[in-house]
């Protein structure tokens, strides 16, 4: 199936990663179309959601609505996060499969795969329980999936899943409270250097590994997974290696060219131990692999936020 002539209905796209789906499929000339909160279709009105697939009509779905944010974020918003995660995913597959929708492509973040894992494979998606930092979000996204699972079985309804690692890079919230770990990075040790401070202080123990996957990277892979052959069961994207959050530290101090010292606050959460995903199914039916190193990705990153810097 080509898709240069279908119309793509990217859910959430004035968010960090719509906004880069929405920057591939521009590049590749296919026509989409887009609808958020902050352009007025509110997708936790299930009346909202069918009106608009009634009027839009699109053949396919790439569903980048959330409402999430870093791991503070996390703690203090559980009920919000639970709740309107829970009602946008419901209704936007609900919606897709009412109007004839020909694939919805659903990206869950991999703080769905169970607490005790660290490599983290497709086979021991439910081999146990979530770590409790990412509890309210990581278990929306699960179900997400099993939402999927279940149209397939009664109404043949074509869904496919991608499991991804945080993703940064241009355009991410640089914010304390919403960013991930390297926005925040990124955003701490800039200022420090332009104001000249001593130290910076990461949280946490440093200790945690972490897999970064750069978001046009993730984006190109949601795209690509309107065209791959149907498969329910959800697919790793990533490159496939970590990196701890001290070890980052260090490297985006580097790009930054931060003179300071990092100071490690251990009173602050860490989360899980390790996460680093296992893409051999990544490789073997996309037949491809995320491009950019997170070295080069980080620069990227850099660049963008002088740039937001100076234009404010």
């Amino acid at each position: 199936m080509s898709i240069e002539d279908k119309k793509v209905f990217v859910a959430g796209g004035t968010g960090f990663v719509g906004k880069a789906v929405i920057r591939k499929l521009k590049e590749r000339s296919i026509n989409y179309v887009t609808g958020s909160l902050s352009q007025g279709i509110d997708f936790r009105n299930f009346e909202q959601v069918k009106a608009f697939f009634q009027k839009e009509k699109p053949d396919y779905v790439i569903n980048c609505a959330a409402f999430v944010g870093g791991i503070q974020f996390g703690l203090e918003h559980l009920g919000e996060i639970f709740f309107n995660n829970t009602l946008m995913s419901a209704y936007l597959m609900e919606g897709a499969r009412l109007s004839g929708v020909k694939r919805f492509v659903n990206p869950i973040s991999n703080c769905a795969y169970p607490a005790h894992l660290s490599k983290f494979k497709e086979k021991d998606f439910w081999s146990g329980p979530l770590h409790e930092s990412v509890l309210a979000y990581g278990a929306v996204r699960k179900m997400s999936w099993v939402q999927g699972w279940a149209y397939a079985r009664q109404y043949n309804f074509d869904s496919v899943h991608l499991i991804l690692p945080n993703m940064y890079g241009p355009g991410d919230y640089f914010d304390e409270k919403r960013s991930h770990a390297l926005g925040a990075l990124v955003m701490k040790f800039y200022e420090a250097k332009k104001q000249g401070k001593p130290k910076v202080i990461v949280w946490g123990t440093g200790k945690p590994i972490r897999e970064w996957l750069y978001v046009d990277d993730g984006a190109e892979a949601l795209i690509k997974a309107l065209e791959i052959p149907l498969a329910i069961e959800p697919i790793n994207i990533g490159r496939g290696e970590g990196i701890s959050i001290k070890e980052l530290a260090e490297l985006i101090k580097e790009i930054v060219g931060y003179q300071g010292k990092i100071v490690l606050d251990k009173t602050k959460p860490d989360g899980a131990l390790c996460k680093i995903m296992v893409v051999d199914k990544m490789k073997e039916i996309f037949n491809w692999t995320p491009s950019t190193t997170l070295k080069e990705g980080i620069q990227k990153t850099v660049e963008d936020y002088k740039h937001e810097k100076r234009s404010h």
